[in-house]
């Protein structure tokens, strides 16, 4: 194998949508050669983010990250993406940004020799919006937001609300058939805008997906205002979070507080914050507890047991006995138990820690890396089915699903 030039290869192609896997394979090695494969990548605000993992050849001098498992790195044993899940930035809680769909996730992928002269490099382009998709931002008033339309109609249409305007998983979703308007949390107006800014829709109403402060507010939509048939829960609070909510210029719902002596610092400089919210079961909090018994819509209900940012799974539990003893069959629910907080669409780099965008200093998310990725992967599909279930535009494919 002497003087056989090493190749590094993206399969099936370097260009794919960001949640789709690439096979990353490495030929033109020595027999049994240990080299290390590195990933590198810079988000959207100029932090660089990296990767890396050591590997041994096969007797044929190849490997492949699909068959072959990291000896020592960022991860150990076999995880085809763990060079894309296990990006890290130097500095401590830093989150991945990157929230614009027009702008694709590069990662440049290289091999090096174990003194560290690099043998190979390959760039992978994982873009966030597919072929046809298009991108309409919309404003109207103080409504600023961004609608992703399929190129063929009628679409299942889906309301996804960011706690800070993030594109991500509007545009992956959009890219599977769905119709998708992403809305900021810090619009609360979008009651008056939630079903006349879609067009092209289905009949079967709109859906919501949510996560986190979003969780709540779908709730809200989804006992309070007609139309909405399918709610995505995700790490979400079953009261409403931190400021009054109004309907139609009326106070609809108190807001459960923040207890900050309960905050337990660590000692990377994080807070863990789950303990400082109020217990919405208490006597005093009643008034914030959202009353999804009245809702008509389907619920999916998605915690983490390892989510430090609050309890969703107390969260999901409650919501569950009470919609039961409502005699209410509308809702699923997937528990996740070495996941964390920041649940998203797979194949982006863990987050364990960050600034938080409302409380503005940095708290732990949680969950086990290699855990929390399997979540993330399972759950998007899941997400999609739910759906397509409940907001089919085809009644004869809805029933044939059930």
């Amino acid at each position: 194998m002497a003087g056989t030039q090493v190749r590094l290869r993206l399969l099936p192609s370097a260009r794919c949508l960001f949640d789709e896997p690439v096979q990353v394979t490495v030929a033109g090695l020595r027999s049994k050669q240990v080299v290390t494969l590195r990933a590198r990548s810079t988000d959207e605000r100029g932090v660089a983010f990296n990767s890396s993992a050591s590997y041994r050849a096969d007797g044929r001098g190849e490997i492949d990250l699909n068959r072959d498992a990291s000896l020592s790195g960022s991860y150990v044993g076999v995880e085809p993406m763990g060079l894309l899940r296990s990006l890290k930035a130097d500095a401590l809680h830093k989150y991945f940004y990157k929230n614009r769909a027009l702008e694709p996730f590069m990662v440049n992928f290289s091999v090096h020799e174990e003194e560290g002269g690099m043998l190979a490099e390959a760039t992978n382009e994982r873009r966030l919006i597919g072929d046809g998709v298009r991108r309409v931002p919309v404003k109207e008033g103080n409504i600023q937001g961004v609608l992703f339309t399929p190129p063929e109609g009628p679409f299942p249409a889906v309301l996804d609300l960011c706690t800070f305007m993030s594109e991500k998983r509007a545009s992956l979703l959009a890219n599977k058939g769905f119709i998708v308007l992403a809305l900021p949390l810090s619009v609360l107006i979008i009651y008056y805008f939630l079903i006349s800014c879609f067009s092209q829709v289905s009949r079967k109403g709109v859906g919501v997906i949510s996560r986190s402060k979003g969780g709540d507010i779908a709730l809200s939509l989804a006992a309070f205002v007609p139309g909405v048939e399918a709610v995505v829960w995700i790490n979400g609070c079953s009261a409403n979070v931190g400021i009054p909510l109004y309907y139609k210029h009326h106070q609809i719902l108190s807001p459960l507080m923040f207890d900050f002596t309960k905050v337990i610092p660590s000692e990377s400089g994080a807070n863990i914050i789950k303990q400082a919210v109020e217990n919405p079961l208490a006597e005093e909090n009643k008034g914030s507890v959202v009353p999804i018994e009245r809702a008509g819509a389907h619920f999916l209900f998605v915690a983490s047991e390892d989510d430090l940012n609050w309890d969703s799974k107390d969260y999901l539990d409650d919501m569950v006995a009470r919609l039961k003893r409502h005699q209410k069959k509308n809702f699923e629910s997937v528990i996740y138990p070495a996941a964390g907080h920041l649940l998203e669409p797979p194949y982006g780099p863990h987050c364990p820690s960050a600034l938080h965008g409302m409380l503005r200093f940095p708290v732990m998310w949680g969950g086990e890396p290699q855990a929390h990725a399997a979540a993330e992967l399972h759950l998007w599909k899941k997400i999609q089915d739910f759906l397509r279930t409940h907001l089919s535009c085809n009644p004869a494919q809805t029933k044939s699903k059930l």
